[in-house]
């Protein structure tokens, strides 16, 4: 048992580092797209995934997530990439595809791992096309649970920026003071099941659909 879950940490270290650092390095890219170098002059404009590596949260926290629960479950974080909304051309407006970027860079990812997958199906039997496999399955899931999971509309997640970009005002304003409190609410939908109920028919939508696009019945 415990050597499974061993195997399954290491098949899935890769596509978790990599689903969650790059939504964070695409949230840097967007901003500095749309007028706000914060994240470039501090550094933080990269694809290499050190940058944006959290200890606690991306290594720690997913890796004692999956053990305990069977590989079943997973959650987790990188450093935040700053972005100063204020620094934005159109701050109000531009908000929104700087949110939308996150959750944009794991959809893509959720595809080429699915195409990966394609190739491992497709490739002669070796001692590489099962971990591939595995990997990518791995890949397209974990994608898809943070796309969905960041577009929840709860600040301070992406679907929050999202919501307070596209609601007047008035109403944004007294939405984005929900903020110091979206992770405790969060936290509580999380450990009574509400969050599972809500995510786990979309995340099984999603991965289902980018599944069909590549043929892999």
């Amino acid at each position: 048992m415990l050597e499974s879950l061993i195997q399954t940490i290491a098949v899935a270290a890769l596509p978790v580092i990599f689903a969650i650092t790059l939504h964070e390095a695409a949230h840097g890219y967007a901003a500095r797209y749309f007028g706000d170098p914060t994240a470039w002059q501090m550094g933080r404009i990269s694809l290499n995934p050190l940058r944006h590596i959290d200890l606690v949260g991306t290594i720690i926290i997913p890796a004692s997530i999956l053990l305990f629960s069977g590989g079943t479950f997973l959650f987790g974080y990188a450093k935040p990439v700053p972005v100063d909304f204020g620094r934005l051309r159109n701050p109000k407006k531009d908000m929104l595809w700087v949110a939308l970027a996150g959750p944009g860079a794991n959809l893509f990812m959720a595809l080429c791992w699915a195409l990966m997958l394609k190739l491992a199906w497709l490739m002669p039997s070796n001692d590489f096309t099962l971990p591939l496999s595995e990997m990518s399955k791995i890949g397209i899931i974990v994608n898809c649970v943070l796309m969905v999971l960041n577009l929840i509309p709860l600040p301070p997640l992406d679907g929050g920026r999202v919501a307070v970009s596209l609601l007047p005002h008035h109403l944004a304003w007294k939405f984005a003071r929900i903020e110091p409190w979206g992770f405790p609410i969060l936290l509580l939908l999380l450990f009574t099941g509400i969050l599972g109920a809500v995510m786990n028919p979309l995340v099984i939508f999603a991965a289902r659909a980018i599944e069909s696009i590549f043929g892999l019945y």
